[in-house]
């Protein structure tokens, strides 16, 4: 087998959601697969402060973070988009009047709107990357009060709200240069997802990392679980989606292996031969 160059999302991929501890398995897994000589990346919605206790703690070969706008080959930046700060600007206007909960990503941490706590306390499960916000607000995991931002660049915007139409006036105003992703799965009466600039995306910055590591995209390897993994899924040369994952992304998977919990990774890693 060639070497491969495998893209791991994170929450509900590589570890439940909203933590940073991967089951044992999944760690073993990955260890085993770079003794064989393959490579291995984190592939995440995550901002780079978000991306840090994994990428410290555990062996990877670098990142491609915040949906795309952040490529990292070892600890050297090879990529980094943030929104253009007017668009920012409106958007921001725009999802405030219409009552939209909003969270801010940068490469130096992550703000949020006063309320959205209570909003997340009234939903009960919901897809991988609402339960990754839940726990970020309630355990108060970087994430600080948007009253103190003080202008750094922005990479995305999470969004919540209980119906589309409150997004209606942001994505009539920057839908032709901005990405709006809504979640599977979400709770009753709430929406989630995220804004994103269309220069940037997994599956670019998959392109860019593989560049620069000197594969073939036929040599890449990409598992997610959540919307913001279609462009990975897409993109890569061979598709996972977790057993728990997205109904669409499992109908675009070349493969659904088990849930991550509690060895859903390590099966796909068998799966495929990479250990």
């Amino acid at each position: 087998m060639n070497p491969k160059l495998i893209f791991l999302d994170i929450d509900g991929t590589l570890t439940p959601p909203g933590t940073n501890v991967p089951p044992e398995s999944a760690v073993e897994a990955i260890r085993k697969a770079r003794s064989n000589g393959h490579k291995v990346f984190l592939c995440s919605g995550r901002n780079l402060p978000m991306l840090k206790p994994l990428l410290d703690r555990y062996q990877f070969d670098g990142a491609v973070g915040g949906t795309g706008s952040l490529v990292l080959v070892g600890d050297k930046i090879l990529y980094d988009c943030p929104m253009e700060m007017a668009d920012f600007e409106t958007a921001m206007k725009l999802l405030g009047e219409n009552h939209v909960y909003r969270t801010i990503e940068s490469k130096v941490g992550a703000w949020c709107d006063e309320g959205i706590g209570e909003f997340l306390m009234k939903q009960n499960g919901g897809n991988s990357e609402l339960i990754r916000l839940r726990k970020a607000v309630e355990d108060n995991l970087g994430m600080k009060p948007i009253k103190t931002y003080k202008g750094e660049p922005i990479y995305k915007i999470v969004y919540l709200c209980e119906k589309a139409e409150q997004l209606a006036p942001a994505r009539k105003a920057l839908e032709d240069r901005y990405h709006f992703i809504i979640q599977e799965e979400s709770p009753k009466n709430c929406l989630n997802g995220e804004m994103f600039s269309r220069q940037y995306d997994k599956g670019k910055g998959i392109r860019i990392a593989a560049k620069a590591m000197g594969f073939d995209l036929s040599d890449t390897i990409g598992v997610g679980d959540s919307m913001n993994d279609i462009e990975m899924i897409e993109t890569v040369g061979y598709s996972v989606c977790m057993g728990d994952g997205s109904p669409t992304l499992k109908a675009k998977s070349d493969y659904v292996c088990p849930p991550l919990e509690p060895d859903g990774l390590a099966a796909a890693f068998e799966k495929l031969g990479l250990v």
